[in-house]
């Protein structure tokens, strides 16, 4: 008889999964050379609230309401900090219209940056309960389809044909499956420290869907439209975690 499957085993493939998931955002680019802008809006806001509605539920399977306070303020403080001695501090991730190569790089960049926080939001969840951190690897692997919509569209501006740029899309995502099982291992190893890093996944989820993503998606659709997505997102991630719990 085997034996049960390693967790950090499941936190890995359910993190590749998410990664892997995010090659799907190609598809509203095919047969085409670029997408409305409007679309670039509203596929921001829906990942956006996604996003907050991913930092809710990790919230509230936070045992100490101190410990996710402190956590939260840390995670905002070290992603300004982190993007600001990147030079990235003010970048916008959905200028198609710009020109220069190093654009596309700097965006990449970035895409993986935000991979990493979002890992730690997986691993954070798992340590938690092993179930919790698949529901929040699968939600975030929908959360990733929008934002690689968003990485494609900027690509093919540049130039990069779609399956290069859908292969990119995966690949900025790594940092997604290697912080899920990093952020894993080490809460296991030290619980007292799970609170807290809950709390630092909440406030860089938060902080990215709220200076990035959701600034982004009102200059591109207006605010009504953008409001009403993000609130479904929102929403409907909160609506299947009860149901998965």
């Amino acid at each position: 008889m085997t034996g049960p499957i390693d967790p950090i085993l499941v936190v890995l493939a359910y993190g590749a999964v998410a990664a892997g998931v995010s090659m799907a955002g190609a598809l509203p680019l095919v047969g085409r050379e670029s997408l409305p802008i409007r679309w670039l809006g509203w596929a921001n806001a829906l990942a956006g609230g996604m996003m907050i509605g991913a930092a809710y539920v990790l919230s509230v399977h936070a045992d100490s309401t101190i410990d996710l306070g402190l956590g939260a303020l840390a995670g905002i403080l070290f992603i300004h900090w982190v993007h600001s001695r990147a030079g990235m501090a003010e970048l916008e991730l959905d200028q198609v219209d710009r020109g220069e190569s190093v654009y596309a790089y700097q965006v990449l960049f970035m895409g993986a940056l935000h991979a990493g926080w979002e890992g730690m939001a997986i691993g954070a969840a798992a340590a938690v309960e092993l179930r919790f951190g698949i529901f929040m690897a699968l939600a975030l692997a929908v959360h990733n389809i929008p934002e690689g919509t968003i990485l494609c569209a900027v690509l093919r501006a540049q130039g990069v044909t779609l399956p290069s740029a859908a292969v990119l899309a995966v690949a900025v995502n790594v940092p997604q499956v290697l912080f899920g099982v990093a952020t894993y291992a080490v809460l296991v190893a030290a619980p007292v420290a799970v609170p807290t890093v809950v709390g630092f996944a909440v406030g860089a989820l938060l902080d990215l869907m709220l200076v990035e993503l959701l600034p982004q998606s009102y200059r591109q659709a207006g605010k009504v439209s953008i409001a009403l997505v993000a609130a479904v997102a929102m929403g409907l991630v909160v609506l299947m975690e009860g149901i998965f719990s």
